[in-house]
């Protein structure tokens, strides 16, 4: 057989193994069935059928992948079922075009990111990619990183220990216990049930039960200070919304302040939302041109330039007090324009 034919063959074998196979309607292959292999396992004539070739040559192509080091499980039983074997060293990946261009932008992006030592361990991967991308894929992530500018961050950054510590509290329903820097600088111990860990793209945020209160809280990551070892398991409890998205954004935008608002935004929802980020407030929909914000801030002077700056016609439903200072600042502004 041509050398070059089955070198390509190998690596499309190597490329499915790398994926999951699609689950056939209403079918479950008999290895599945048998327990003997994990449902995201190839079957012998599965490969055999997408390689063009016989189950014969596919075991043959599975020993010579394993000779070279890849870690290819067999399930046993008359079906063959093959998958990499997860608990083994990494193999190398095989991308395609969409995927090497879309790794090589977000490990670009990593190396300004909010985890504190992401950024040496990004640009280490992203060099070594970038060693093997293609002349067709290099233009386009050249032409993407020639016009982008990167904008200082928060500042804030968080440990990876730290977050991998929370994220196994979250999992194992395990409670933890953390120094906390509030909202106006003063410090507190926390002693909470983790539930979600979730990400603006700026900061990191903890959704958890806190026991002392008894009720739901949202902690900023990076004023955490996590003591040395979590706490006894709990029993995870109700999430207090079916949208956890919509919860968290709701805590961090309104929630966490002790002042807040509702305006009418006449302007699309699809307008408000490219404008307003999560972290910007609330935001609900009431036809094609007109959305409803919530929002909040530390003062009512806050709230009256925060609205001033999303730079998009609104009208203040309450509270009256920003109505009146709205209405203060609409005069002198327009004075200053006279």
């Amino acid at each position: 057989m041509d050398t070059l034919e089955s070198t390509t063959r190998l690596l499309r074998l190597l490329s499915l193994l790398q994926s999951p196979p699609e689950r056939r309607p209403g079918r479950r292959d008999r290895a599945e069935r048998s327990g003997s292999l994990d449902p995201a396992g190839w079957t012998g004539p599965r490969l055999a059928a997408r390689l063009g070739v016989s189950p014969r040559t596919v075991r043959r192509d599975v020993q010579r992948l394993r000779a070279a080091g890849y870690p290819v499980r067999t399930a046993s039983g008359a079906a063959g079922g093959y998958r990499l074997d997860p608990t083994g060293p990494l193999p190398p990946l095989l991308l395609d075009d969409d995927e090497a261009v879309a790794i090589v932008t977000g490990l670009r992006t990593a190396v300004g990111g909010t985890v504190t030592g992401i950024e040496p361990t990004s640009a280490r991967a992203l060099a070594k990619l970038e060693r093997m991308l293609p002349a067709r894929l290099r233009g386009r992530v050249d032409a993407l990183d020639a016009v982008t500018v990167s904008l200082p961050g928060c500042g804030e950054t968080v440990a990876p220990a730290d977050l991998t510590t929370i994220a196994a509290a979250c999992r194992s329903a395990e409670t933890l216990r953390f120094d906390y820097r509030t909202h106006d600088g003063r410090e507190a111990v926390r002693t909470v049930e983790p539930h979600r860990l979730a990400c603006t793209g700026r900061r990191w945020y903890l959704l958890a039960w806190d026991l002392d209160r008894a009720d739901w809280r949202t902690y900023r990551v990076d004023r955490i200070r996590l003591r040395p070892s979590t706490g006894p398991r709990f029993t995870p409890r109700t999430l207090p919304d079916h949208d956890v998205a919509a919860y968290l954004t709701a805590g961090i935008s309104v929630r966490a302040y002790a002042h807040h608002a509702t305006v009418l935004l006449h302007v699309s929802p699809e307008l408000a939302s490219a404008r307003i980020g999560a972290s910007g407030g609330v935001l609900e929909a009431i036809d094609a041109d007109t959305c409803r914000l919530t929002t909040g801030a530390s003062s009512i002077d806050a709230l009256a330039i925060h609205l001033a700056f999303l730079d998009l016609d609104f009208t203040v439903e309450g509270p009256p007090e920003l109505v009146d200072r709205v209405a203060r600042l609409a005069g002198r502004w327009t004075r200053a324009a006279g």
